[in-house]
């Protein structure tokens, strides 16, 4: 967003998930303490009047009319130097100097958290610019709006433009980097699997250090392959892959949830799994979807401890996940109810029966239900033409 190192988080991201912070009714007050003081020292040194003013309004923050007095000041007479750059540009020099004059306006627009300012000035910058690479880097300034405000419907049109562009021409580095916001973006919106691909895709290229640090990206790639790869791509992909066996030990829990799973070891999965809890819950892009990646983990456990028994009882298997024989029965009903699960309870015997379905029947199906539905527009078909 501003000017930063090749290998640092954007400022502004890293403000974004201490404002969420704030906000968060599980944040102990004490550190709430700490996260107000970074926040204002960060809208102070950036002098995001307009962000401040969103803090106050959504009472985060107290109001200091002389704090916001004096950024307004400085940003008025920022904005007028940059503007006296502008003109001097295209009065006395050339194309390139006035495209840098418009983006350094606009970096000063993101800088203080002038959303709409920002993306009109970001456009007038674009005019002003030929090549495609450098047309792709204000996609990526514009993204990065997009994930400081999480506004999903921009990062959307955003990345839709970005791909356009790539059919005229772009560098692989980009393409690399654009990989990893659009899987960023399909994670916050519960595409967990696209997510996941696009993860993957680009553990080895990684560099879009604006977004995350490096030991976050393997954390998000290995949450989000757990639910959406099958055993022996979770294998091959993820526990064997070299660039995530240096990094996930610095992770706490990351290690013991990833392995736990494939060696079968279901009570240190679920003590791993408590422990990243709290980390997922306080994520800000995976705390919208806490309750569901709950629920597709434990599918996904549950799923692979079932499919090696044609029965098992239910002690054996609170047994193995270290929790009650209650805890289970209410846990396995609720995911066969929900049609998670394709088991049935004997209560009577303690005993759970697996009914995996018929690979070839569930094909029928499918190829009925298909059928019936092809047939359906036909016939509307049929009416509209008749007309």
């Amino acid at each position: 967003m501003d000017a930063q190192d090749g290998n640092q988080q954007s400022l502004q991201l890293i403000l974004g998930h201490n404002v969420f912070l704030l906000k968060h009714p599980d944040v102990a007050d004490i550190d709430k303490v700490r996260l107000k003081d970074e926040v204002l020292n960060a809208v102070k040194s950036n002098e995001m009047t307009p962000f401040y003013e969103t803090l106050v309004a959504d009472k985060v923050v107290e109001l200091d009319q002389s704090v916001l007095d004096s950024m307004r000041a400085k940003n008025e007479d920022e904005i007028k130097k940059l503007d006296e750059k502008i003109a001097d540009a295209e009065e006395n020099l050339g194309e390139s100097e006035v495209r840098e004059a418009h983006l350094a306006k606009s970096l000063y627009y993101i800088q203080i958290g002038e959303k709409e300012k920002a993306l009109e000035q970001l456009k007038v910058t674009e005019t002003k610019t030929v090549a495609v690479g450098q047309k792709m880097d204000l996609v990526f300034y514009t993204l990065q709006i997009g994930f400081f405000y999480m506004d999903f419907d921009l990062i959307s049109k955003s990345l839709d433009k970005a791909k356009n562009l790539f059919e005229e021409g772009g560098d692989w580095e980009r393409k690399n980097r654009l990989k990893v916001y659009e899987g960023l973006y399909c994670m916050a919106t519960r595409n967990f699997k696209k997510a996941t691909d696009l993860f993957l895709h680009s553990i080895s290229t990684f560099t879009t250090y604006e977004l995350f640090p490096y030991e976050t990206f393997i954390f998000y790639t290995v949450l989000t392959s757990i639910i959406s790869l099958d055993r022996v791509s979770l294998k091959q992909k993820v526990i064997d892959a070299p660039e995530i066996l240096t990094v996930i030990g610095k992770i706490p829990n990351l290690s013991e949830f990833l392995n736990s799973l494939y060696d079968c070891q279901y009570k240190s999965f679920f003590l791993a799994f408590a422990g990243l809890m709290e980390q997922i819950k306080l994520d800000r892009y995976l705390h919208p979807h806490f309750r569901f990646y709950m629920r597709e983990v434990r599918t996904v456990v549950y799923s692979q401890f079932l499919e090696s028994y044609k029965s098992v009882t239910i002690d054996a298997m609170a047994k193995a996940f270290g929790v009650s024989v209650e805890f289970i029965d209410l846990e396995l009903s609720r995911f066969i109810a929900a049609g998670k699960l394709h088991c049935k309870i004997d209560k009577v015997a303690g005993v759970l029966e697996t009914n995996r379905p018929d690979a070839k029947n569930a094909l029928y199906q499918a190829t009925i239900k298909q059928g019936d539905f092809l047939l359906n527009r036909i016939q509307k078909l049929s009416r509209v033409i008749d007309l």
